[in-house]
This record gives structure tokens, sequence and C-alpha cells, in this order.
């Protein structure tokens, strides 16, 4: 049948030497106690390290365990459901070994890759193992979503680590039942499962104790040399970042320059990945004379710093340092997630105060009302947030890998399990991929900043009310805003998503061009022309909900950047001479990428 096992002697399968194997053991034995050493170490240095619950997940289960008992009918009906659907795969299973063919019970969803090796569906066994799978997770998350009495944070925490435990279940997940791994141990001789313990020991290694999953070749690129390549100059920095000006490409450039905010969660170089997917590069390319912020990793010296100090220290020094350059008071500018909702809030202060100086702004998948934030809003309540605060406080900053984590677990078969399977079940290094270095890549928060935009953003959505935020005792009013606005959100964003981004339309005053791009929160915006990929939605008119505006919209094939260019350009002025890095009073310091962008959060 379709389940045996090829025997080990037979041609094409492999035997580990004995004196190799007894080598890699003995120095897997001993780089195992090192690590266990240093985590018993950790441990006695600092008891809070083994906090038991410190996602405050405890007190939700247990309240969603007592409603299940106090209603036994409704177990009664779910276990009656899934033992049919079991009886029903039994009955399939049957059949499908007598040879007849039958339909699946319970099928993986579009997309699920967990599943692709052909043995899943053309061997009884595993087609088995994987269909009683899915039946039982899609019954465990049926009953934990139908649980009635509940708070909205609690279902939503049940929800989120019910899916997490029932990803962590997949059969895909274990050396026996995983029909691919199985495969490759027996060809190997089990060399996978020795190179995958090693590979673990070396993630459990690079992370000092905390399991940091290498999901790329790290050594196969370098900041500055394959990928942040974009030619350009630092022309300014301070303690939270370096201003870098890009060298220009073409004959003449537009009048207005153009100033990107990138988020600090994670490092600019997303907009400038490759040359062929720079965003950046692109931009210079169009015309524009380009300024990017390049914000710093910071350590405890940081840790003080607050919203404000970004947004003065940021964006505000990088206009007047852009005006000395180029001549020009007023600028065009992009704030991409977070630095988006800085930018947001710079508008806001700056109508305030009368300052007109940016004529044009581009939002890329940013929040500004926080009611629905999706699934990171399960991470913010009071528990959690007092627990990270006294994290932060014994350091100045959250740590980076915290920060990662979080993201991964938003996607956790595509970000955790895949490489769980890829590099310690079946012993593989992982492929060589820009975009997962740049995820690797991670930053800190300063203590100060991150608890304020937790606490006022996300956990009490201040920013959408009138005066809700201040910042140097003035308030923040988006309704204040009169500039035009590009806002640019992604289908698919599991950080932003686009139905709650879509707010800002409604509480700003200036026009906004509201386009919706297919796919996630980078691919959606990291989308070259040249690429041919995906699509984008447009909408002119103005819309009381995001399904009315997107009933409405106009769907075009390919990059929505081109899109952009043509509203751009309307603010971008006359075609000037081109601005060369280091013309004006402000000296080159060092070539672009610079040296903030390469300091390492772990």
């Amino acid at each position: 049948m379709g389940c045996e096992m090829t025997d080990p002697k037979v041609a094409g399968t492999k035997l580990l030497d004995p004196s190799e194997f007894s080598s890699a053991m003995t120095s897997i034995a001993e780089r195992s106690q090192r690590l266990v050493s240093d985590f018993m170490a950790r441990q006695a240095a600092d008891p809070t390290i083994a906090s038991l619950d410190p996602l405050n997940i405890g007190n939700a289960f247990l309240e969603m365990t007592t409603r299940i008992i106090s209603d036994p009918a409704k177990i009664v009906e779910a276990q009656v459901s899934l033992w049919q659907d079991y009886a029903a795969l039994w009955q399939n299973t049957t059949l499908r070994m007598l040879g007849q063919k039958t339909e699946p019970v319970a099928s993986p969803e579009a997309g699920d890759r967990r599943f692709k090796d052909q043995m899943w569906n053309d061997n009884e066994v595993f087609d088995y193992i994987k269909q009683s799978y899915l039946l039982s997770a899609r019954w465990m998350q049926n009953v934990v979503r139908g649980v009635e009495g509940l708070d909205d944070q609690s279902a939503k925490k049940v929800d989120f680590y019910t899916r997490q435990f029932v990803d962590a279940m997949a059969p895909s997940n274990f050396v026996l039942t995983n029909p691919e791994v199985l495969r490759a141990t027996i060809e190997s001789g089990g060399e996978n499962l020795l190179k995958g313990l090693d590979n673990l020991l070396g993630d459990l290694e690079r992370g000092k104790g905390n399991l940091a999953i290498r999901m790329t070749d790290y050594d196969a690129f370098r900041v500055g040399e394959n990928i942040a390549v974009t030619p350009g100059k630092v022309v300014f920095q301070n303690d939270l970042m370096q201003l870098i000006q890009y060298s220009p490409t073409t004959a003449t450039t537009f009048e207005t320059p153009l100033l990107v905010v990138p988020p600090w969660i994670n490092k600019y170089y997303i907009l400038d990945l490759r040359p062929k997917n720079s965003f950046l590069k692109w931009a210079v390319d169009q015309g524009h004379t380009v300024f990017v912020i390049s914000w710093v990793n910071p350590d405890e010296s940081l840790g003080g710093k607050t919203f404000s100090d970004y947004m003065h220290e940021g964006p505000l020094a990088a206009l007047d340092v852009i005006e000395q350059i180029t001549g020009q008071r007023k600028a065009n500018i992009v704030g991409y997630c977070l630095g988006g909702t800085l930018t947001v809030c710079t508008l806001a202060w700056m109508a305030a105060k009368g300052d007109d100086r940016i004529v044009s702004a581009t939002l890329l998948a940013t929040m500004t009302d926080f009611k629905e934030p999706g699934e990171l809003g399960i991470f913010i309540d009071e528990e959690q947030l007092v627990s990270l605060e006294a994290r932060m406080s014994q350091t100045g900053y959250l740590d980076g890998r915290d920060m990662a984590t979080t993201f991964n677990m938003l996607r956790a078969n595509d970000l955790i399990w895949s490489f769980v399977v890829n590099n310690y079940l079946l012993g593989k290094d992982p492929f060589p991929f820009d975009l997962l270095y740049w995820n690797s890549d991670s930053t800190r928060m300063p203590a100060a900043m991150h608890s304020f935009y937790l606490r006022k953003m996300y956990q009490e959505n201040k920013l959408v009310e009138p005066g809700g935020i201040e910042i140097d005792a003035i308030p923040i009013d988006l309704g204040a805003i009169k500039t035009p606005i590009y806002m640019l959100s992604t289908r698919e964003d599991h950080i932003a998503p686009w139905q709650s981004t879509f707010s800002l339309t409604r509480n700003v005053s200036g026009p906004v061009r509201f386009v919706l791009s297919a796919s996630g929160h980078i691919a959606g915006v990291v989308n070259p022309p040249v690429a041919n990929k995906y699509n984008y939605w447009v909408n002119a008119k103005k819309a009381k909900s995001p399904e009315t505006w997107l009933a409405g919209a106009t769907e075009n094939p390919g990059s929505w950047w081109v899109d952009w260019q043509g509203w751009v350009e309307k603010n971008a002025g006359p075609q000037v001479a081109v601005r060369q890095p280091g013309e004006g009073p402000f000296p080159v310091i060092e070539d672009a990428p610079g040296s903030y962008v390469t300091v390492k959060a772990v």
C-alpha cells in the first residue's frame, strides 16, 4: 500500500557514519548542556523571566471554560457533530482502502502549504491523519467561538490562542506524521534530523537561550552591499535619526522635495530592498529629490524619548534641513505604518501652529483609528501593558525580539511552523530572501514612546478624539488637517486592517484619495510596476463606509505606484536643476545607507 516505508538498505537511502554520528552527538550534548546552564543562571539572576502567564491568557480561558461547563447541552451537541464527522471519515477511509473514490470530509483552505506534499492526498493513512486533524481543529475553534457571555477582548484572546494551539498541533509539525519528513529521514538515514537538531541549537545559541528561528540565510545579505544600495548620502543626524538624501538619476528634478518617514518598528530599507523593488529608487527615477529618515535602533540611553521627541527630531527636523539644502520651504511627505501615524500627528500639530510647509501627504498602511486594530489588539490590555511597562522600565526599551514574536504569531503557519519543519525536521537551511532578512532585522522601542503609543492610541483610541492627545500641550485634532492626502491601504493587511484605516477619510477636512491594494502590509506596498503583480482599487467618490467605497471602486491591474506618481506630481512643482547631496550647507556625513541602520537589536 501507499503507506509502506522503504527499507534503509535499499538503494537511494543513506546510513550515517558511526564516527560522524558519535562526534555530532558529542557536540550537541556539550552545546545543550551549556544552554541549559546559561538558562538556569538567568532564571536565578532574574526570577521575573519565569512568569507563568506573561500574555494574560489564563483568566480568559478560565472564564471560557466556566461558561462552557455551565451549558452541557452545547457540549453534547458539539460532541455529537464531531462524532458524526469522524464516522463519515472512517467510512470514507475504508472505502478508499477498498479502491473506491470518495469526497473528503474536510479539506485544507486554499493556499495552506502545510499539506502540499502529494502523499497527504494519495496515501490513505496520511489523508486520514490530515482530515482527522482538520476536523478536530474545526471542532475546537467552533466550540470556543460559540461560547456566549464572554467580553469582546476575552473572546478574541481565546480564539487567537486556540488557533495558536491548533496550528502547533498540526501533523505536519511532527516527524512521524509528516510524509515529507519521513521520506527525507529514510533517504538520508536520519541525517536530516541530526542536522535539524544542530540548527535548533544554533538558533537557541544565537537567541541566547531564546528560540530565534532563522528565517533566511543571514550571510547572503549585507546592508549597503546587496540591499539598501540606492546611491545617496547621510546629510544630517541627531539622537533619533539620520537623514539620507539620494543622488539624482534624472536630468532635472521636481521643485518640491519628497520626505519619506518610515516606521521605527522596523528599519527603513523595506522601501529599498533591491534596485528592482525599491520604492525609494523608483521615486528618484521619477524625478523627485528624495530624502528618507533612517531611525536609530535605540538603547537604554534613549529610553526617555517620547512620541513628541520623534516628531521634533524626526519629520520636523528633517523639514528644516531639507529647506536649507534645497531652498524650498515646502515639501511632499510619505509616511508608512507607524511613520504614517506620526505623519498624521505632525500634520495636525502643524495645522494648530499655522505651519503649511507640507503640501501633500501620502499615508501607506497607516492606522489612526484603533477601535478595530485587528489581532494586534489581543496583545494590549491593562494587565499586559503593566507587565510590558515593568519589563521596559528595567532596560529602557522593548526588546526587538518581543516585537518580532508578536508579528510572527499573527501568521504562525507561514512565519513560525514552516521554518520549524524546514529547519529542524527536514534539516534544510532557509532560502535566501531579502524580505525575511529585513523582517528578522528587528529594532527596539524606547520605553516612554512605546508606552504612550500603546496606551493612548491602541488601548484608549484617543487619536480620533479632537484634543484626545496633546503634543507639547497642543491638542491634536485630525479635523484640522486640510492637506491633500493620498491614502494607500492593503486588502489583506493583518497589522493595519483597511476597514480601520479607512476611517481617516471621514476625520480630516482636506481631500483624500483612498486607494486599496491587493495583498498585505508589505507585499501590497512594495509592489513595483515592473513586477506586474497584484492590482489596486480606486473610487473618487466619498463613502460613509469601507464596504460602500469598495462596492463602487474600480479595479486596476498592476502597481499603485504609477497612480501615486500621477497624483503626487500635481503637488511637486515645475522641473528645476537637480540637487546633489552635500552641495548645500550640510556636508556629507557618510554614504547611504548610513550607520544607524546597521545597529542590531540582538
